[in-house]
């Protein structure tokens, strides 16, 4: 009795053990063995019990924690975001005694230059139509109202008034690049002054390029084209209108089917995507508000080329296409459109054993996403310079994009003519490369800009040659519709294809984070937000 209390000997005696001795009339010794015997093996369960509820509590706990720090700090981040959006430094003015750099544009290239470019090295002259840059990528969202276009506006000045040193924006078209006055002529529809003009010492011409119709009658009168908001907004208007025309009483079966019919030409990116989008919202949205015209409502895609989004690896292009057949969209490859009226398309087919079949498609609305073609401006300027003679597709540039025959002026983006695709990716890669260019030509005690010609030579930065432009393709995405996208990604010198719903989401957080401004992130993903809850905006306006 010496080893236990009092206390131990009663806990012994009302055991569980005593009380099965008493139950099973065995000998006490042989149930505390067997006991021992199952805790040395086994534990005691209780413990164990409790130590991993505890594990399990801890692990919530820090679970917790984590998320509520992080939610804190993305949310100061947003706040600091939007305190840097609304309230910029004070602007320095120009000097006088520096060189005046005209940018012409505010697109991809444009845009990503006047980013990078230190204004206080020049007087830095901004000269565009649009006073604001447009995400394109997301446009053909804005078609069926999941996005509003003011959420892929960022207005030019919210960027211009961060610069350093304050650069002028006017809010005109440049008609004219007179290069031996060294003269841009500009004017303005928005003032009742008349043309005006600036001089200039160096050029950045990034106005982009115009739609291409390839002299098929009937497109520039009759198709909606895909470059800028008011097309978007204009083609959202034709389809809530054919829609109502198509349920208006009295129409005639062939005419309801005809005027529910949506056309899109073009088989790359802009053109799929535009396809998809619609369809979804046919399948979502107006279905539901016009069940009696469900059946009716079609999307046609049509290409030229034997297959669509040639820049993707032949593992999408076939996820595309299953996909498009799954959502009732049909493509039709091989197929030239030849003429368009106001209510039909003509076209000629070319089939695998190379005969050639004519067909007339009635359609509804036209959507147009047939490439690019030269804007007069740019057209004229090459007018300007012998070697220019043989473009086609626009300003004929170097390795470090100076305009060959021209002396201090540079080009970028679509209104170039270039071994890369004419894509946003390029352009914006362009203006990144461009400005730091610009910075280091004002920065070096001398520099040269190569022959006077501006055709030959290299650049000189102090005693060193300037790195010429190295384009890094960084991938590309697509939309195919019903929740699913694809990627092409490069990856440690592989190319990463990938497609479904899971690429839906990394592409739309890509996009979320090429957004150019906080702003626009923020009202893109409230856009998507809104959808989800409400639906897409199906009024005419």
């Amino acid at each position: 009795m010496t080893m236990f209390s009092r206390f131990s000997v009663r806990r012994v005696l009302n055991s569980e053990i005593i009380r099965s001795c008493r139950l099973n009339k065995q000998p006490l010794l042989s149930q505390v063995t067997r006991r021992a015997l199952s805790l040395k093996h086994h534990g005691d369960p209780t413990p164990a019990v409790g130590t991993t509820t505890r594990v399990r509590n801890q692990s919530f706990g820090n679970t917790k924690r984590i998320a509520l720090v992080s939610l804190i700090g993305g949310f100061s981040i947003a706040v600091y975001n939007i305190y840097h959006l609304n309230n910029p430094r004070e602007q320095l003015q120009p000097d006088p005694s520096k060189k005046t750099l005209v940018i012409l544009g505010t697109g991809w290239g444009s845009t990503s230059l006047l980013k990078e470019i230190d204004s206080s090295n020049y007087n830095v002259v901004v000269i565009s139509s649009r006073n604001y840059f447009l995400f394109t990528p997301l446009l053909p969202s804005c078609v069926t109202g999941l996005l509003d276009t003011r959420s892929l506006m960022e207005p030019i000045r919210n960027i211009l008034r961060h610069k350093t040193t304050a650069v002028k924006f006017y809010d005109a078209e440049a008609t004219n690049i007179d290069y031996e006055k060294r003269v841009v002529h500009f004017k303005s529809d928005s003032t009742d002054a008349s043309a005006a003009e600036i001089p200039f010492d160096l050029l950045v011409v990034g106005v982009g390029a115009e739609n291409a119709t390839f002299g098929i009658a009937g497109v520039k009168e009759h198709a909606c084209f895909l470059k800028e908001t008011k097309d978007a907004e204009k083609i959202h208007r034709k389809v809530m209108a054919r829609v109502e025309q198509a349920d208006f009483k009295g129409q005639g079966q062939e005419e309801i089917k005809r005027l529910l019919h949506m056309v899109v030409v073009g088989g790359g990116p802009t053109g799929i995507e535009t396809a998809a989008e619609l369809q979804d919202f046919f399948k979502d949205d107006l279905k539901k508000c016009v069940p009696e015209l469900a059946d009716k409502l079609k999307v046609t895609l049509i290409e030229a080329l034997p297959t669509v989004l040639p820049m993707f690896s032949k593992k999408l292009i076939n996820l595309t296409e299953s996909t498009f057949q799954e959502e009732n969209i049909v493509i039709r490859k091989r197929t030239m459109v030849k003429s368009v009226s106001d209510t039909e398309i003509e076209v000629e087919c070319r089939e695998l054993d190379g005969t050639v079949r004519k067909e007339v498609i009635p359609y509804g609305v036209l959507i147009w996403a047939g490439g690019n073609a030269v804007r007069p401006i740019v057209r004229d300027f090459m007018g300007q310079f012998p070697g220019q003679s043989t473009a086609h597709r626009g300003l004929v540039v170097d390795d470090y994009l100076r305009v060959k025959g021209a002396s201090g002026v540079w080009a970028l983006g679509d209104c170039t003519q270039t071994n890369f695709a004419p894509t946003a990716q390029v352009a914006s890669q362009q203006g990144v490369f461009l400005g730091k260019h610009l910075n280091a030509i004002a920065t070096a005690k001398n520099h040269s800009f190569g022959n006077i010609a501006g055709d030959v030579g290299q650049p000189l930065l102090g005693s060193k040659a300037a790195k010429a432009f190295d384009y890094i393709h960084q991938g590309s995405l697509a939309y195919i519709g019903n929740e699913r996208a694809i990627a092409d990604i490069p990856l440690l010198g592989m190319n990463i294809a990938s497609g479904g719903q899971w690429t839906f989401l990394f592409w739309r957080l890509a996009y979320v984070k090429m957004c150019l401004s906080v702003r626009n992130r923020y009202f893109v993903m409230g856009d998507w937000l809104r959808v989800q809850l409400f639906g897409r905006d199906i009024s005419s306006q």
